[in-house]
This record gives C-alpha cells, sequence and structure tokens, in this order.
C-alpha cells in the first residue's frame, strides 16, 4: 500500500468513529391526549384542531397532509444517492483483493527447478524471476483495489450521514402525525359531546319550514364528522407504517456501518500484514536460493553414495545366483516328469473309455438286429392273412 492511500485509510478512521458513535432516539410509542398533554403540547394540538373546518371538505382530506410535504421532499433527495448498488461494488472490491493475496502462492515455487529446453526455447523467466514479477504485479493491483476501497468507503460515509437526517426527519414526522392524531381525536370528541347534540336541537327547535334546512346540516355535519373519523384513521395507519421505517432506516445504517469499519479495518490492518508477510515470502525465497546449492551438491554425494552401494549389492547377488545354479532347474525337471505321467495315464483313460463305448454300441446293434428281425416277421405274418389271434387276420 503507498503512503498515500495509508495516510487516506488513517484520516477516513476519525469519520469512522464519528459516524459508528451516533445513537439514534428511540421514538414514542403512545399518542399523548390533549388532556393529558403539558402547555406546549397542548397548545400544538389545539393549532392542529384549528387547520380543521368542518363545512369545508378539502380541510378534512387534506387534514395532516402537511407534515408530509417536507419529509418527501428530503427523502427523496437524499434516497437518490442511499441505495444498495453502493453496498455491491464494495463487498467486490473486498473479495477481489483477497483474491489476488490468495494467487500469489509461494508453494507455486520451486527454487530448485531448472527451466526445461521447451521453456527455454519459449523464452520464460527463471522461477525467482517469475516469482518477484508476481509480487510486483500483485503490489500494483494491491494499491488498486485499496483506492477504490477508500471512495466505497467514503460513499457509505455520505450515506451513514446522510440516513442520520433522514431518520430525524422521519422521527419528526411520526411526532407530528401524533400530534394531528390528537387533534383531530379532540374534534372528534367535540362533534360527538357539543356540536352534532347542540344541532340536533336546534333541528327540533326550528320552525316546521326551515326543519328540512337544519336536518340537511345535521347530515352534512354528520358526514364531514365521519370523514374527519376516517383521515384520523388513516393518519393512525401512516404513523403506524412510518414507526416501522425507522428500524428499517435503522438496519441500513448499521449494515453500512459495519461494512465500512470492515473495509478500514482491512485498509489499516490486514492489507499492511499482507504486504508484510509477501515481503518476507520474497526474502525467504533469495534465502532459499542460497542454500539451495549447498542442499543440493550434499544431496548429490549422498545420491552417489548410496545408489553405488545399492547397486554392487544387486550384482553381486545376481551373479552368485547364476554361479549356483545346474545345467537343469531340478523344478524343470520336476515339472517334465509329472507332464509325461499325465499324458501316459490320460491315454489309458481314453483307451478304456473307447472300448467300453464299442462294448455298449455292440449290444445296441445286437438290441436294433432283434428288433427289426421281429417287426419283418410280423409284417410277413400280416401279408399271408394268419394272425396270431382269431380276428386279426387281414383280408386278401
Amino acid at each position: 500500500m503507498s503512503d498515500t492511500i495509508r495516510k487516506k485509510a488513517q484520516d477516513t478512521l476519525t469519520q469512522v468513529e464519528e459516524v459508528t458513535a451516533v445513537v439514534l432516539p428511540e421514538p414514542a410509542k403512545e399518542i399523548v391526549p390533549l388532556e393529558k398533554a403539558d402547555a406546549p403540547v397542548g397548545a400544538e394540538i389545539r393549532k392542529r384542531m384549528d387547520e380543521i373546518d368542518m363545512s369545508d371538505t378539502n380541510s378534512i382530506v387534506a387534514f395532516g397532509s402537511g407534515a408530509q410535504a417536507e419529509l418527501q421532499e428530503i427523502s427523496q433527495s437524499m434516497l437518490a444517492d442511499v441505495r444498495n448498488k453502493d453496498v455491491g461494488p464494495a463487498g467486490d472490491s473486498l473479495r477481489d483483493i483477497v483474491t489476488t493475496i490468495r494467487g500469489f502462492s509461494v508453494s507455486e515455487l520451486d527454487v530448485r527447478r531448472e527451466r526445461s529446453w521447451w521453456e527455454k526455447l519459449l523464452g520464460k523467466a527463471a522461477p525467482f524471476a517469475k516469482f518477484t514479477a508476481k509480487f510486483e504485479d500483485v503490489q500494483g493491483q494491491i494499491d488498486k483495489i485499496t483506492d477504490e476501497l477508500l471512495g466505497h468507503e467514503h460513499t457509505l460515509l455520505k450515506d451513514i450521514k446522510s440516513l442520520d437526517l433522514l431518520y430525524d426527519k422521519t422521527l419528526n414526522f411520526y411526532d407530528e402525525l401524533a400530534l394531528y392524531i390528537a387533534a383531530g381525536e379532540e374534534k372528534l370528541a367535540e362533534l360527538d359531546s357539543t356540536e352534532i347534540p347542540a344541532k340536533e336541537a336546534a333541528v327540533s327547535a326550528a320552525p316546521e319550514a326551515d326543519q328540512v334546512m337544519a336536518a340537511q346540516e345535521l347530515r352534512d355535519l354528520r358526514a364531514a364528522r365521519d370523514d374527519l373519523e376516517r383521515r384520523v384513521h388513516d393518519l393512525k395507519l401512516t404513523r403506524q407504517v412510518t414507526m416501522q421505517s425507522l428500524p428499517s432506516i435503522r438496519l441500513v445504517q448499521e449494515n453500512d456501518k459495519s461494512l465500512v469499519t470492515k473495509i478500514n479495518s482491512t485498509l489499516v490492518n490486514t492489507v499492511p500484514l499482507w504486504e508484510t508477510q509477501l515481503a518476507q515470502a520474497v526474502t525467504i525465497q533469495r534465502s532459499a536460493e542460497a542454500a539451495a546449492a549447498v542442499r543440493d551438491a550434499n544431496d548429490l554425494t549422498n545420491e552417489l553414495l548410496t545408489s553405488n552401494a545399492a547397486n554392487l549389492r544387486d550384482s553381486n547377488k545376481m551373479i552368485r545366483q547364476e554361479m549356483e545354479r545346474g545345467v537343469f532347474d531340478i523344478e524343470a525337471v520336476k515339472q517334465a516328469n509329472a507332464d509325461l505321467i499325465g499324458t501316459i495315464n490320460e491315454s489309458l483313460a481314453i483307451a478304456d473309455e473307447g472300448k467300453a463305448r464299442r462294448a455298449a454300441a455292440e449290444e445296441d446293434l445286437k438290441k436294433m438286429e432283434s428288433e427289426l428281425r421281429d417287426t419283418l416277421a410280423s409284417a410277413k405274418a400280416r401279408r399271408d392273412g394268419v394272425g396270431d389271434n382269431s380276428g386279426t387276420a387281414v383280408p386278401g
């Protein structure tokens, strides 16, 4: 890592500590009604009650919408930059630097290996030259990726601060909705307890000619009251959704803070350690090359001594064995004798088997000759009309 990038990483560490130290306030859980509110809050509730004009439908429909205008403007401008797309490249850069370090494998280098004739023909570098060139290439890649990580870190820090502001505005909107809900519920209570009963009494006391108009005004007031009740219900739902968005913003912040901390730790601690180990690897390989020559000489001497002794032993054994052998091996004589005896026995067995077959064949021939003679005699008797028994003669 270059000195410039290292200095930037150290300077960013202060900003990381500042954003991680920010504690966001918790939202209020309950809506304070007018009768339980203190003087400042009560004044704010009454101020919002004055925005309601029961004779103007638009004032009821737009009740509480003004509080959301500022939040929408701020959130749209902030969320244009705060997107999950910024997390992806940061994670990719972290994976790239790990892949780059893992690609620098010291175990791939064998300082004793000589280049083959093919490698010499193609002009490939010697193992150690290739090793040092790869080290220089890895160092350049590390500097490039760490510079990219610094850019991602600054972007995430900016997003975290923007989310802080968005959280504050959302929390203000959440509290503002509570005031509008309290004002709406207070207005509904006044309508139910005072204004609507008064209007009902006015309808009953009005002359018969004016009762139709008075009754219509009462129906309009009740309809406006129902519209206000629905609007207050919508504000309650909006407040609930707003409360759910607060932990979502906080969760995004926590993820960004964790990633920023991880990136800064990688830049300040991990990458320098990796670079130190890589530099040590190059130094170790240089020392290994010096020791390899001495080790190779000793290994060659030992190999010559052991191989000559082993060759002498094998040659002596083979010569002595040939000298002690006879003209014929007794095993070969035994095998030939056994084969001869087997041949004679097989010949005798085959002869006996042929004799037995011929004797059986002669018996079969005698039997067939007797059967043929009897058959011919029987045929002649039938032709002469003399049967064995009465009634069996064949007519002429």
